[in-house]
């Protein structure tokens, strides 16, 4: 049944709404007077927050695709739903005070929609590879927005990659759209993804507000891309992760994508929206420390490409992760102007390895062209440097390191500066699978090419590791470093080291040498 808006007259309520979204216009959002507007309430929809209101949405939804597109309003109220059906042309707005919830299949009625067959899930885990068992999805839809400043409450999803038949893990799921808009919203408890984008096009992400008991966003496989404006904390898994899975069967970079002026964080969930920002969860399921963060991979099979990254804040939270692990390339990536308080493993972390999770085995990738500036960092954990790592043969190319200042919280010995981290070329990429680092700034390990420069590392208790080791690292040019070091503990400790250029560091003399076997200065 078709209804538009009889009810409440259809000039009042389009009007109402234009008006709410012309607010927007400025960021390419608009409606004008007259437009076609749908209220869920003209469809049987109740916001009491104890009736199922899934048909009635997906009613409305369907009666704007029908009418050529539109815009599906909904009121202040909760209305609980299982799967709803994104359609082409149609607009999703959530007004003040309105929260779809996630209906837990145990309120009967039914349940979410089953995760759809998918020949590839072999090579990703379950929850990067069905997208229908989702509180909201689209798939093949275009010219699609989901609209605030409502809230999605995620409150019967599950944070794991369940199939019981009924269950539903994700609050948006994306797959093979274009032209898509989510903006404005907050979500809570949004399980195990609160948006997961697949081979989208065109997608803009801007002004949410996500407050999660697992990922913020996962962007997978996705082309021009501008997430911006966003609030993520995530303290079990990734704030803003972007991936390159083999989940459509076919190897796509994720490219052309711009994260600007965002915040990650991992406070204890739902501390974020309730404004008390609280730290008692001592770590994720992994024990390695609250998440957060933003993260390259892990599904990485078909690569990152084009990718600029600016002007973030990461607080209590892991450190910056860039990996490739399953034979894709890592390349022409720009991440300037980032600042990081209570980091909890690593600050920066780059990864290139050999864990080749995708069909017909393919061959090692390769990161590339990657360059890291004005970065600021306070509190980082004392056991893991900057790690910048690749794997025997397969160095990491062309890395650029400036106007970088970190504070680590100290404490090494001289037994952890003996240490020699494992290879570990297969495993899955974390700081904490080589424990703990024989350096307490930075650490680089097959790397050719590397330019450090402007960089200022320190800590607050006493420490007995050096501030850089270097092992199997073709061309390094190191300019205008300054690192608080105690007495006989030595600047640079090196290990077949070709290339390697040194000016304007306090306490080491300038200097070129063109190959060494072994050495510490």
């Amino acid at each position: 049944m078709r209804r538009l808006l009889l009810t409440r007259g259809p000039w009042v309520l389009a009007s109402v709404v234009a008006l709410t979204l012309v607010a927007h216009a400025g960021r390419g959002v608009s409606a004008p007077a007259g437009a076609r507007v749908f209220d869920v309430r003209d469809f049987g929809a109740t916001g009491d927050g104890r009736t199922l209101d899934t048909a009635a949405i997906n009613q409305a939804i369907e009666a704007a695709a029908t009418a050529g597109g539109g815009t599906v309003y909904v009121p202040a109220g909760a209305y609980l739903s299982f799967s709803i059906h994104l359609k082409s042309h149609v607009a999703v707005f959530l007004d003040q005070g309105a929260t779809i919830v996630a209906a837990d299949p145990r309120d009967g009625g039914g349940g979410y929609d089953a995760p759809e067959p998918n020949r590839w899930d072999q090579y990703q885990d379950f929850g990067h590879s069905h997208w229908h068992n989702s509180l909201i999805w689209g798939e093949g839809v275009e010219d699609v927005s989901i609209l605030g400043p409502g809230r999605l409450w995620g409150r019967g999803l599950t944070r794991s990659g369940d199939p019981t038949p009924g269950v539903g893990n994700k609050t948006i799921a994306l797959k093979q759209c274009r032209n898509v808009v989510i903006r404005d919203i907050s979500i809570l408890q949004a399980g195990h993804f609160g948006i997961l984008a697949t081979g989208v096009d065109n997608l803009t992400i801007d002004n949410l507000k996500i407050d999660t008991n697992r990922d913020g966003m996962n962007i997978d496989a996705c082309r021009n891309v501008r997430i911006s404006n966003c609030t993520v904390n995530s303290p079990n898994d990734d704030g803003i992760c972007l991936k390159s899975s083999y989940g459509l069967g076919v190897l796509r970079a994720t490219e052309n994508v711009t994260i600007t002026n965002s915040q990650v964080s991992g406070y204890d969930v739902g501390t974020l929206l309730d404004g008390t920002f609280q730290r008692t969860q001592p770590a994720a399921p992994d024990k390695d420390g609250p998440t957060g963060r933003i993260k390259f991979g892990t599904e990485s099979n078909g690569g990152f490409k084009n990718i600029t990254i600016a002007n973030i804040v990461f607080d209590h939270c892991r450190g910056l992760a860039l990996e490739s692990v399953d034979g894709g390339l890592l390349e022409d990536v720009t991440i300037t102007n980032v600042t990081m308080r209570d980091v909890v493993n690593a600050p920066l972390f780059v990864r290139l390895g050999s864990r080749l999770r995708g069909p017909d085995t393919p061959s090692v990738g390769a990161i590339r062209r990657l360059s890291i500036s004005h970065v600021v960092v306070s509190d980082a954990d004392p056991r893991y440097a900057s790690i910048v790592s690749g794997i025997p043969g397969h160095p990491i190319e062309d890395l650029r390191l400036h106007d970088i200042r970190i504070v680590y919280r100290g404490g090494g010995t001289a037994a952890d500066a003996a240490i020699e981290p494992p290879e570990l070329e297969t495993a899955y990429p974390e700081p904490s699978m080589f424990g703990r680092m024989p350096a307490y700034g930075l650490f680089v390990r097959h790397v050719a090419g590397i330019e450090v420069q402007d960089v200022d590392v320190r800590y607050l208790a006493d420490e007995r590791r050096p501030p850089v080791v270097l092992w199997d690292v073709a061309g390094a040019e190191l300019e205008h470093l300054t690192a608080r070091r105690s007495a006989g503990v030595p600047f640079f400790v090196l290990r077949d080291v070709k290339d390697f250029v040194v000016r304007n560091v306090p306490g080491v003399p300038d200097m070129r040498q063109a190959k060494v076997a072994k050495a510490s200065y």
